[in-house]
């Protein structure tokens, strides 16, 4: 075996390399920024041809020869070796499978080691074709406690959100929280829980009104989140306290005049004066603003409006009118009492009921009448859309330009199908939360095509959710293996969908064949055959979901559905 230099264009790849597929961009671009920066650190393995050519054959090296071809290399030093006599099959194995990348920890410290030899951040990143971004997260490890980075140099790892934590965290904070969850021989960390041992509440920058100089005035440090993606501010403090302070300070510097800075009572909103009503349409001038802080610390503002101050009546009234010379008028008895007022409300339901079950509506007043039905002061949705404006407030101007001057109805087709779009929109959701609509959410997803506007779900923080079942299914689609390491397996799935879109199965809006028998079974419409149940009210055993038992309706409607 002799060393020689040779044009690496002169080399030509051995038929019976044991890597086959092509390896990835990102590790290509890898291979040669490194061989710009640093050269070929191991000459590749060559051998001559042994059917009497004058060429040599790569046994190994076939990447670092690719990669100094695209430096634009004249010469490389290359081992000259015999062919073996499988020519090269078991050499060419082993060296491709016997193997280990270096883990986080090896790199930090092989980082820490160039930095001390002059390297810069940027320059490392150049050579390794990493983002500068990347590197200074591997120098995070510094701020780690050494017996966890002697636990982290076994392969326990904990992931980035929790290695952020741990490194935000001081070494006498972190020695406490390892005492107390330090593992046992031959088990893992549960890093769970020495991050949640080290969380501290975080202040974001993105989240202050004030600006640098009242940041300094208060001796708040901004932190930069490294591990937050990278196109949003994630610069942070952890002192509450002086954060909290310099948001009180902006208020009180930009608050309008006959503005006031109230509270967060217990429903997460501004405690308001006694008998104040809060404003959400267009305020008057004689309306007020409170500002308060919220539980994330940004400051909010909202409009209230005080009650106009009440006649004066009684003995109040006399004394006035003695002194100011005119005589008080008598208090007039209403044409119509309260009790008569109620008495017409019931009237007006039960003939609004009756017409709406029997008398001929065209379509485009009844979608028009389902818009206003909407915005009625009785109804409350729990929407998905994250408004935080109410779901009323939102409907009712939609309602209104559908109504002229004199109460009929007015619109035009278009105007009325963007109503509808909205008020669905705004009522349907497929959230897992308290806005979830059940499974009349899906059958409209369904009828509407809504699979064909999911995203696509072949991302880093969606793989995650999936087990390696569900990983080895994606793949049986696509051309790519399942690895041995799930993570693996996951990260070919990332690399292939950047050029593709993937859909889960269960992300499909088709519902289930039998959720939606079941459905239909305990919502089967049957006539009402009692009188005193045509109020259609729910059964009291009613879910939040509105999958319950049968429905009965009222003959007038079905009368009229005839």
């Amino acid at each position: 075996m002799h060393l020689m230099k040779i044009d690496p264009r002169a080399l030509k790849d051995n038929p019976d390399d044991a890597r086959r597929s092509k390896s990835s961009p990102q590790a290509d671009a890898l291979m040669l920024a490194t061989i710009k920066a640093v050269g070929i650190i191991q000459p590749p393995v060559v051998s001559p041809e042994t059917d009497g050519g004058n060429s040599f054959i790569i046994q190994a090296g076939h990447r670092r020869t690719r990669g100094a071809i695209a430096a634009e290399f004249d010469e490389i030093e290359v081992l000259v070796d015999n062919a073996a006599e499988d020519g090269g099959a078991m050499r060419s194995m082993v060296e491709n499978i016997a193997r280990e990348p270096l883990n986080p920890v090896d790199q930090w410290r092989a980082i820490e080691r160039l930095v001390a030899l002059a390297w810069s951040e940027e320059g490392i990143a150049a050579a390794l074709s990493l983002p500068v971004r990347q590197i200074r997260k591997l120098r995070l490890l510094a701020n780690v406690l050494p017996a966890m980075l002697d636990q982290m140099a076994r392969g326990d790892m904990p992931d980035e959100r929790q290695l952020r934590t741990i490194a935000a965290a001081s070494f006498d904070e972190q020695k406490q929280v390892w005492k107390a969850h330090k593992p046992k021989r031959d088990e893992t960390t549960s890093w769970w829980s020495v991050a949640n041992g080290l969380s501290k509440t975080r202040m974001y920058a993105r989240d202050a009104s004030f600006d640098d100089e009242l940041a300094q005035a208060y001796g708040i440090a901004w932190v930069e989140d490294l591990f937050a993606p990278a196109d949003e501010d994630s610069r942070y403090t952890t002192d509450v306290e002086a954060f909290l302070g310099a948001q009180q300070e902006w208020m009180t510097n930009n608050l309008p005049k006959g503005g006031i800075i109230t509270e967060v009572s217990g429903w997460n909103g501004p405690d308001l004066p006694k008998k104040a009503e809060r404003v959400y349409g267009k305020p008057k001038k004689s309306d007020h603003t409170a500002m308060y802080l919220d539980r994330d610390g940004k400051v909010q503002s909202v409009v209230y409006r005080m009650p106009e101050p009440k006649a004066v009546t009684g003995k109040q009234s006399s004394d006035k009118t003695e002194e100011g010379g005119a005589a008080a008028l008598p208090a007039q008895r209403p044409d119509v009492t309260q009790k008569g007022q109620d008495m017409i409300g019931d009237f007006r339901t039960d003939a609004l009921h009756e017409a709406l079950g029997r008398a001929p509506i065209e379509d485009d007043t009844l979608m028009a009448l389902l818009v206003i039905a909407f915005a009625g002061n009785n109804v409350r949705v729990d929407t998905g859309t994250g408004n935080s404006i109410s779901f009323r407030n939102r409907i009712a101007p939609l309602a209104a330009s559908l109504v002229d001057e004199t109460g009929k109805l007015s619109f035009d087709m278009d105007g009325l199908r963007v109503a509808v779009r909205s008020v669905l929109v705004e009522v349907l959701s497929c959230r897992r939360n308290m806005s979830n609509s059940g499974i009349v959410s899906r059958i409209a997803g369904d009828v509407v095509g809504a699979d064909s506007f999911l995203p696509n779900m072949g991302t880093e923080d969606f793989l995650l959710c999936l087990s390696r079942q569900a990983l080895e299914a994606a793949c049986a689609e696509t051309s790519v293996q399942p690895r041995n390491k799930v993570r693996e397996t996951r990260a070919a799935l990332v690399e292939h969908f950047r050029e593709a879109s993937f859909v889960h199965a269960s992300a499909l809006f088709a519902p289930d064949a039998n959720e939606l028998a079941d459905w239909k079974a305990r919502n089967e419409i049957v006539e009402d055959q009692d009188e005193d149940a045509g109020d259609m009210e729910a059964p009291a055993d009613e879910t939040e979901a509105g999958d319950t038992g049968l429905t009965t309706v009222p003959e007038a409607f079905l009368e009229a559905a005839e």
